[in-house]
Order: C-alpha cells, then sequence, then structure tokens
C-alpha cells in the first residue's frame, strides 16, 4: 500500500463524503425510472418500506426509522395521504397522538413492490451477497455520528 501524502488526502477523488454523496445521487437514479410505474418517488419508497414493517406508527417514531425530523417527514406523510397510500389517525392508545397507518392501497401497494430490489440489484449488475456487503459497510457510518 502507497503512503499517502497530505496533499494526496485533499483530492477531491480520495474523499470518502464525495465518493458517499455521488453513490447515494446514483443510487437514487437508478431507483427513480423502477419507483415511477409505482408512483412513488425515493423518499416516498422509504417512508411506505417502513410502513410496511410496523403500522400504524407515530410521526416521530416513523421519522427515526428513516433517520429524518420529523419536519422532513410531514411533508412525505401529506403526499402519501393525498394519493390515499396512507392515513391519519388518532391512536388508540393516546387520543393526542396521530397515528400513520397503511389503507388498504398501501398495503396492497407492497405486492407491485416486492420486484424493486431484484430490479435495483439487476441495474447495478450486483448480487444479493454483494448489496449486503456494501450495505454493511455504509451502516457502519449511519449509524456513527448523533446528528
Amino acid at each position: 500500500m502507497t503512503e499517502r501524502t497530505a496533499d494526496d488526502l485533499l483530492k477531491l477523488d480520495n474523499q470518502l463524503c464525495f465518493a458517499l454523496v455521488t453513490a447515494a445521487r446514483n443510487v437514487v437514479g437508478i431507483y427513480r425510472p423502477i419507483l415511477e410505474p409505482l408512483g412513488l418517488t425515493h423518499p416516498q419508497y422509504l417512508v411506505m418500506l417502513a410502513l410496511w414493517e410496523d403500522s400504524p406508527r407515530s410521526l416521530r417514531d416513523l421519522a427515526t426509522a428513516l433517520a429524518m425530523e420529523p419536519a422532513t417527514a410531514s411533508p412525505l406523510v401529506k403526499r402519501l395521504e393525498a394519493d390515499g397510500l396512507i392515513e391519519r389517525r388518532r391512536s388508540a392508545e393516546d387520543e393526542r397522538r396521530l397515528d400513520i397507518a397503511l389503507t388498504a392501497r398501501g398495503a396492497e401497494l407492497r405486492v407491485r413492490a416486492l420486484d424493486v430490489p431484484r430490479q435495483v440489484m439487476a441495474r447495478l449488475d450486483m448480487t444479493v451477497p454483494e448489496v449486503e456487503s456494501v450495505r454493511d459497510g455504509l451502516l457502519r457510518f449511519a449509524g456513527s455520528v448523533e446528528l
């Protein structure tokens, strides 16, 4: 392994942040045409994934699962509600809290979404173990910083 100089470490192509931002933008670009027939943007898809795992859930819980602020998740929820995929309703445990729940249409959309991961892997020309390896490496960064 070659020793890097301080100048080498400041090159754009050597920056972890640049590689991550570029990869994120490219991956979202790969998802776009796959999600379009489902009527979802990438952020909306993430919301639906979280709700397909656990519904109903509070906005705060949903935002935490998505690693975003509730104020960022709220417009996504409103749009999905306008599209008839989710609904906001009073919590059975605490009437002060609004829960976000899948509608029948939102639950049915999951069946159509089952092929999304396969299509993404095909476009990336990656296998499940390769995707898992990249994901596991990124999770180290995703969970290492408190914002």
